[in-house]
């Protein structure tokens, strides 16, 4: 029977090199992660999320690779690695890693032999062109930032393709020996024990862009997601691909395949943008949109559902007049903003810090359909660092306690690998784990009732949900149904107490699960539901009505 484990897993994200230093040298290590693992077990989540962790020129935070087969000595060694996950074993914990297929460091050994030797057999690993490309502007994926996605290399006397900086450069992923490497590469990292992996820009991988026409497979160029999803399944049974997609409703078949067997999860960025638009207006409307163009999924498939991630949040997918709200309400600044599409800070300074509508937002996402996906520190309400460059300015060191470079390292403040956030209202010494542990009505110990809750509710996970209609725009209704289990979440996404009143023929009663007020009675379920200001509310509906 296959262990579909990822349908109702809390799965939390984690930057090796700032979330906890074990031998002072200023850096995160797997010796550190591996120290502070009962913290993410006792948060409740079920899986981490490793950013990369491989030998890389660290010119864009670990994604400029230059040996898949190996840890980044800073960060440790392989011994250090197999002894972290199998401490994340031993508490229940699964460990999925990116795989970074679509390019590597142009520092790659690959790519140094194929730019100096043309008849090197790594010379078809690239993508070139010995003219200059006309579309050399096109489809770059940081504007401003980055100009072109065709450099010229002097060695190589031709032009190579690199979808993201130029010290990135593209994988042929056309060529079946490149296919065949990142095979091994996964084969390698499931064998020490990981349970999946992240598809890093997974959408580049089956474009073909910049081979000329007759290179291009002639077959659906997503039947590649099948070759990933079949090697990763016979290698371990319970492997998933989780990818960085953020697609269209229309392309949802082609990417999790018409009957679930390519991409196991997605990640619902046009719902987490809507989120966003939904949380500026204070009305659920843009949500209840989304959701109701969301076609059905195979029932092996999966949404990850996410407030903030490594990355900025990306809004291209609104229209211009939408984005230009989320920025007003949430980056006004220019300093706030990321390639003219998306905000560069955490989600507690977006919301200034207001912990009802932290704590609000995370019962939303979590009560969204699909498996939510948290990205370190924001348990906390860490803050943002804006001087530091691009998205760089969400990546700052775990905070852990009142102590010396917030307890993530003994080395001397200038030797961190980020500065800790040591000032303003986000600062370390007011914003820690130690502060909120144990801490009655803390974001922290919201979020682990949330985790334990949503964890009890493998409805949400595994069943049919239904938005309910009601009077109130502001109030996000939701009901799923599984096995014979119904469960109701409510949230009012206005500034304005509402009651809530929903028919239903098939429920009499309602048993509290969460909510941001002490109240445990059961309800009746004809009675009328009152939401606070950015309030929400978790039932189990009980019985039918006579």
């Amino acid at each position: 029977m296959l262990d579909l484990w990822y349908k109702n897993a809390v799965i939390y994200c984690v930057d090796v090199e700032t979330f906890m230093d074990s031998n002072g040298d200023g850096i995160g290590d797997f010796g550190g992660l591996a120290d502070r693992l009962d913290h993410v077990e006792a948060l409740g989540a079920t899986c981490i999320w490793l950013l990369p962790f491989y030998p890389t020129p660290n010119r864009d935070n670990g994604y400029d690779v230059t040996d898949f087969y190996a840890v980044d000595p800073r960060l440790g060694t392989l011994g250090d690695f197999v002894a972290f996950t199998h401490a994340a074993h031993d508490r229940g914990l699964r460990v999925i890693i990116d795989l970074v297929a679509n390019h590597t460091s142009i520092d790659h050994p690959w790519f140094q032999e194929a730019r100096r030797d043309p008849n090197s057999r790594y010379r078809e690993w690239y993508v070139w062109s010995k003219e200059k490309p006309e579309n050399i502007h096109e489809g770059v994926v940081f504007p401003g930032v980055q100009d072109t996605t065709w450099t010229y290399d002097e060695v190589a006397q031709a032009w190579y393709m690199h979808r993201f900086y130029k010290h990135q450069a593209d994988l042929n992923i056309a060529n079946p020996e490149v296919r065949e490497e990142l095979e091994k590469v996964m084969g390698f990292w499931l064998q020490l024990g990981v349970s999946g992996f992240r598809l890093d820009a997974a959408p580049f991988l089956i474009e073909y862009r910049g081979l000329p026409a007759g290179e291009q497979p002639k077959d659906d160029p997503h039947q590649y997601l099948n070759e990933l999803r079949g090697f990763v399944s016979w290698r371990r049974a319970e492997g998933m691909l989780l990818a960085e997609a953020n697609i269209t409703m229309d392309q949802v078949d082609e990417y999790f395949g018409p009957s679930g067997d390519r991409l196991h999860m997605i990640f619902h960025f046009m719902l987490n943008q809507h989120l966003f638009l939904g949380l500026t207006r204070k009305d659920a409307e843009p949500i209840r949109r989304v959701m109701a163009q969301t076609p059905a999924i195979p029932p092996k498939s999966q949404w990850a559902s996410f407030l903030r991630n490594h990355d900025e949040i990306d809004l291209g997918r609104l229209s211009d007049a939408e984005r230009s709200e989320v920025f007003a309400a949430f980056g006004p600044a220019p300093e706030m903003q990321a390639y003219e599409r998306g905000i560069r800070r955490r989600l507690a300074p977006m919301l200034s810090g207001d912990g009802q509508r932290l704590k609000q937002a995370f019962s939303l996402m979590f009560a969204l359909p699909g498996t939510p996906v948290l990205w370190y520190g924001d348990e906390i309400g860490m803050g943002d660092d804006l001087s530091l460059p691009e998205r760089n300015s969400i990546r700052t060191p775990m905070q852990w306690a009142d102590e010396p470079n917030a307890g993530f390292s003994t080395a001397p403040a200038k030797q961190l690998v980020r500065p800790v956030i040591s000032d303003g209202a986000f600062d370390y010494r007011c914003i820690n784990v130690a502060a909120q542990h144990d801490l009655d009505g803390s974001l922290m110990s919201v979020l682990q009732r949330l985790i334990r809750t949503r964890r009890a509710c493998p409805e949400i996970g595994w069943g049919k949900c239904q938005v309910l209609e009601t009077a109130e725009t502001s109030v996000l209704a939701l009901r799923y149904d599984w096995q014979g289990e119904t469960v109701l979440t409510f949230h009012n996404l206005g500034d304005h107490a509402v009651e809530v009143e929903f028919p239903l023929d098939d429920v009499s009663r309602l048993r509290p699960l969460f909510c941001d007020q002490d109240d445990r009675t059961m309800r009746d379920a004809s009675e009328a539901i009152p939401l606070s200001a950015y309030g929400y509310r978790w039932f189990r509906a009980q019985g039918e009505r006579r």
